[in-house]
């Protein structure tokens, strides 16, 4: 019969660290039932009748994060046959507010103190045998890092235990938690806890509740009135306090204290004035390596010899040789393997910027970045958290998106993943070097105008989501503990970039290589009495597909067919916005900025219609590759599609916007295309200036996506 042990600890506790030593190679991993959220699983090394199950890292078992709610649901509905609680040695105090909580399930615990080398290093020695008298619970001290204690721990866990005790709260606060249990007819303190909390996510388990609630509201009310203070701090204050009961003793020192290795760090990259100066200049590093120097390097011989050279050479010789049509041969090598060389291209450069990302993670000095970002960014709607995404989307929107995901609260993830491409990538500084050369003479000021643009883009989409029901609601509290530097584990560095390599070469690599395959065959066929190849562009379904709809981008003022379809051939990746260009204007061979094609290009737009043009491609849906990676961030379709039509329409709006105002002051004139432009002018800053919108719960957020229930 297979025992399930369930892992549960803070965020950066080492808890990843511990899973991977318990399980070694034996892991699953998937997503939790219905969110995006890692699921994984392993076997106990030499128990395979033992399934370890990681849950995601929280700091307690209330209903403020995705992450809170799919480790509470599952401790009570799996109901696993033990816990193991793994908890950081230096930050003891703040961890035992989570194992409080733990120890109210009615589930045998087992503690695992973590980070052990680290305590001592600090002069500190703990009395487990004190602290596991005090608790009720076996206690074990481990180093997960070195693999130190893990037989100890697994030696505690096989043996079994009983539930634990209860630990006291004050007689008062007793007296209330025993009124709700007799009140809700609940035996489980824990649930009684959350009823004081007046947290509605235990409601569903508690059918009666709505009969009795005024009886549980005047409890509730007594105890606030009587120490003049919310249920929920009231809470808090109760759990520390049996946290300080426990430890006294516990830890005795073996010398004199001083300022840490980690605190005399902290005094420089978290200081007021150099915090921010340290942290760009660390991203510089970053992003030249990754993207500017060796990363160059690395994609642009992919690119070039093998996917550009190498591999399409060979296929079309041996193609030939076998005797294949001429269409299918083109097909294969323009469009498979063009497509795929699109996709595998990037991923030197990816994995260089996981490895960079994954370094600082496990360092501990992305949780002071969160830190030193978060008040800035709370102004308008997201988290600290948010703005590493947004730095990393500057090379490619695509680790961008992925890097969301070390958001725990899932309207901020969601958030960010839908805003961080708006972030100009390495991709679209070619349609910005062809707009500022052939439309404005390579002025100064067009590049550095589409960072500003889309940082702005970020700031009002930011305020303006916020507002709205489905992005509304009291901010997640933003709790981060700030880890003892480390030296960075090769393990867990080369774990954490496969990982997400491996994702992005899954997910978004189909979608890329079907939409390469798809443009190609709309470039290259047409209906001449039937579906047959065309040697002119103005005959094929694309010309015809393009020039259909191009009547929407008419208000922004460039409605040609031609512009539509680069427009579109953006969405496979956007520097083939270029491409294209050349390809319309029948120039065979075009650089990376398009010289050849500026004086045709000139001709075809107006000063305001280019600019309008270089708007809508710098904000509209991404390329396919970063829209597979919003799906995957999103893990669900609804969400993806409202993601990618918010862009757009945000995009066409601040375009029309631009274009209709800027034709108005230029001509002196108005016309009903400024009626609008205005309208929709003040309709943005009513957005902006609008009261948030109520919460209306789970029921909003679901009727997006099965998986959104918070």
């Amino acid at each position: 019969m297979t025992r399930t042990i369930a892992l549960a600890g803070n965020p950066n506790s080492g808890k990843s660290t511990l899973f991977n030593r318990l399980t070694g190679s034996k892991q699953s991993v998937g997503n939790w039932p219905g969110v995006t959220l890692e699921r994984k699983v392993g076997r106990l090394r030499q128990h395979p009748d033992v399934a370890i199950v990681d849950l995601p890292g929280v700091y307690s078992l209330s209903a403020y994060t995705l992450e809170e709610r799919v480790a509470r649901d599952y401790l009570l509905d799996a109901k696993p046959d033990c816990i193991i609680n793994i908890v950081d040695g230096t930050n003891l105090e703040r961890n035992l507010f989570l194992t409080t909580q733990l120890l109210e399930l009615g589930i045998p615990v087992v503690i695992a103190v973590n980070m052990m080398d680290l305590v001592r290093h600090q002069g500190l020695t703990l009395d487990t045998s004190l602290l596991s008298r005090n608790l009720g619970v076996p206690v074990v001290e481990i180093s997960a890092s070195h693999g130190s204690g893990i037989d100890h721990l697994t030696d505690a866990v096989l043996r079994g235990h009983t539930v634990p005790a209860l630990l006291p709260y004050t007689p008062e606060h007793e007296a209330a938690l025993a009124a709700i249990m007799q009140v809700v007819g609940t035996s489980n303190r824990w649930i009684a806890t959350q009823v004081f909390e007046r947290d509605e996510f235990v409601n569903p388990r508690l059918p009666q509740i709505a009969r009795v609630q005024e009886q549980l509201e005047s409890i509730i009310t007594r105890r606030e009135d009587a120490l003049d203070d919310d249920a929920i701090s009231i809470m808090a204050a109760e759990r520390y306090t049996q946290v300080t009961n426990v430890l006294p003793g516990s830890f005795t020192s073996t010398s004199a204290r001083s300022l840490t290795l980690s605190d005399h760090i902290d005094q420089i990259v978290t200081n007021r004035w150099l915090a921010l100066p340290i942290f760009a200049v660390v991203m510089f590093a970053v992003y030249y390596i990754a993207v500017t120097t060796v990363g160059t390097y690395v994609t642009d011989y992919t690119n070039d010899v093998i996917f550009g050279n190498f591999v399409p050479n060979h296929v079309a010789v041996w193609l030939s040789d076998i005797g294949t049509a001429e269409w299918l041969n083109r097909l294969v090598v323009e469009g498979i393997i063009g497509g795929v060389g699109a996709v595998l291209g990037f991923v030197p450069q990816l994995m260089l910027l996981f490895i960079f990302l994954a370094i600082l993670e496990d360092s501990g000095y992305m949780a002071r970045v969160a830190f030193i970002m978060d008040r800035a960014f709370r102004h308008f709607g997201l988290s600290g958290k948010s703005f590493i995404p947004m730095l990393i989307g500057t090379g490619c929107s695509v680790p961008g998106i992925m890097a969301s995901r070390t958001i725990e609260n899932e309207r901020d993830r969601k958030l960010t993943a839908m805003t961080t491409s708006f972030i100009p990538c390495g991709a679209k500084l070619a349609v910005i070097a062809l707009i500022s050369g052939a439309i404005f003479q390579g002025a100064w000021w067009v590049a550095p105008s589409a960072y500003f643009v889309g940082m702005a883009a970020v700031i009002l989409s930011g305020i303006i989501l916020k507002k709205s029901v489905l992005f509304s609601g009291d901010p997640a509290p933003f709790v981060m503990e700030l880890p003892p530097y480390h030296a960075p584990r090769p393990s867990v560095v080369l774990r954490s970039m496969w990982d997400r390599s491996w994702a992005f070469i899954r997910r978004a690599g189909t979608i890329i290589l079907l939409a390469t395959m798809t443009i190609w065959f709309l470039a290259n066929v047409g209906w001449q009495h039937g579906p047959r190849f065309v040697d002119d562009l103005d005959n094929s379904f694309l010309a015809a597909v393009s020039g259909s709809i191009a009547w929407i981008f008419a208000p922004l003022g460039w409605g040609t067919w031609q512009s539509t379809a680069a427009t579109l051939s953006g969405l496979v990746a956007k520097e083939s916005v270029v491409g294209t260009f050349g390809v319309l204007y029948g120039v065979a061979d075009v650089s990376d900025d398009g010289a050849e094609v500026w004086g045709q290009l000139a001709a075809s737009f107006t000063v305001l219609a280019a600019y309008s043009f270089l708007l809508f491609n710098l904000l509209c849906a991404p390329c396919f590759a970063a829209i597979g990676a919003i799906r995957r961030e999103m893990g669900n379709g609804r969400w993806t599609a409202f993601a990618v039509a918010y862009q757009t329409v945000f995009a066409w709006t601040i375009s029309f916007i631009f274009y209709q105002v800027g034709i108005a002051i230029r001509d002196r004139a108005v016309d009903g295309w400024t009626i609008l432009a205005v309208v929709a002018l003040a309709g943005i800053v009513w957005l902006l200036v609008k009261k948030p919108a109520r919460p209306r719960r789970a029921a909003v957020v679901a009727s997006i996506g099965s998986e959104a229930t918070a």
